[in-house]
């Protein structure tokens, strides 16, 4: 929504923080995803981050970043998405492309922060944690990003799939807004571009036309009208035109029915 922005958000915190001190409680942290994945591939406002956390720490709190599903360069930008914010968390969670599918997942966060979780001596181990194979597998998955300038790739990549969405919005009605950056993109799907009505029959009905031509998409979002686009780091400018292509004939095909 237009109306959201850092001011907002402050001001949503700041009344969240009232009430917590209302019911004599203390605030423990704040957790977000950098930019928003299953919420419908949503980029955060400018100084959002900044805005929030600044609130957050004024009254104790810590600020935690989960780089899950938006982290290790996808966006283009560097290798996290918080930085985009001009933001440092205090903890940062991250996983999945950590291991290029092999399991794995780690925090990342300030030495107080952990000797201060390992003071208080709670019940915690992980049976396979800091084992030789994921630990090989993770640094694996390092030096390819690094050596094929994957960060790089991700954002030009990315450039051109902007483009050519934004290309099939001036075609198709049905596309609402096209949002994202590097290969994090949402494709929102509308009854009415006035109204901003969600359409999740048309969003539906287009992933399956792509799951019938062997592409994978998801739909996402509070109303699951989001079409999510998030390939593999080595998506290419080739597999972007094939995806147009077909993404533009699916989309015709379910406006026709």
């Amino acid at each position: 929504s237009s109306g959201i922005n850092a001011e907002y958000g402050g001001a949503q915190v700041h009344e969240l923080i009232s009430d917590i001190d209302n019911r004599n409680a203390k605030l423990a942290g704040f957790l977000s995803e950098s930019a928003l994945s299953c919420g419908g591939q949503v980029m955060l406002p400018k100084n959002y981050l900044q805005t929030i956390y600044k609130a957050i720490r004024e009254a104790g709190g810590l600020c935690i970043a989960d780089e899950v599903q938006v982290g290790f360069g996808r966006c283009g930008t560097g290798m996290w998405v918080f930085e985009t914010q001009g933001v440092l968390p205090d903890i940062v969670t991250i996983g999945k492309p950590m291991g290029n599918g092999h399991p794995m997942a780690a925090v990342i966060t300030r030495r107080e922060i952990a000797d201060r979780f390992h003071a208080n001596r709670p019940e915690y181990f992980n049976t396979y944690g800091g084992n030789n194979v994921s630990m090989a597998v993770g640094m694996a998955v390092l030096d390819v990003i690094e050596q094929e300038e994957l960060i790089k790739h991700a954002r030009e990549t990315g450039e051109l799939f902007l483009e050519q969405l934004h290309a099939l919005a001036e075609k198709h009605s049905a596309i609402g807004d096209v949002r994202g950056i590097g290969l994090f993109l949402g494709i929102e799907f509308v009854k009415c571009r006035i109204s901003r009505e969600p359409d999740e029959a048309t969003a539906v009905a287009v992933k399956k036309e792509m799951y019938r031509n062997r592409i994978i998409v998801s739909t996402e979002g509070k109303h699951n009208n989001i079409i999510k686009i998030k390939p593999p780091m080595k998506f290419d400018k080739d597999n972007v035109r094939h995806f147009i292509a077909q993404f533009d004939k699916a989309i015709a095909l379910v406006a026709a029915r």
